[in-house]
């Protein structure tokens, strides 16, 4: 499975992507990227099983303790092969 989520709120310059990266390694099995959006969201993909899916949703509308979260948007998406791993990458619009 794979889903889309768009993090918005005070989720910027308060350690949000390395927050996302340490609990979808925390989590195991996850595939994608998370980054940071012109907008002032973070975007992320991820790709797993169902419940590790779950597990990382609720571990962004939690956020890391410096953040405030005001929304999760989630889109379900197709899988990707491309990714294998978990990681940071540039800011897209």
């Amino acid at each position: 499975m794979a889903r889309r989520y768009f993090v918005s709120g005070e989720v910027q310059g308060v350690g949000f992507r390395y927050f996302v990266l340490r609990e979808a390694e925390r989590i195991g099995g996850i595939a994608g990227f998370v980054r940071n959006r012109y907008d002032g969201s973070v975007e992320v993909f991820a790709q797993a099983e169902e419940e590790s899916l779950k597990q990382l949703e609720e571990s962004l509308r939690r956020g890391p303790r410096s953040s405030r979260v005001s929304r999760v948007q989630t889109i379900e998406e197709s899988p990707d092969s491309h990714y294998s791993d978990f990681q940071i990458t540039f800011t897209a619009h």
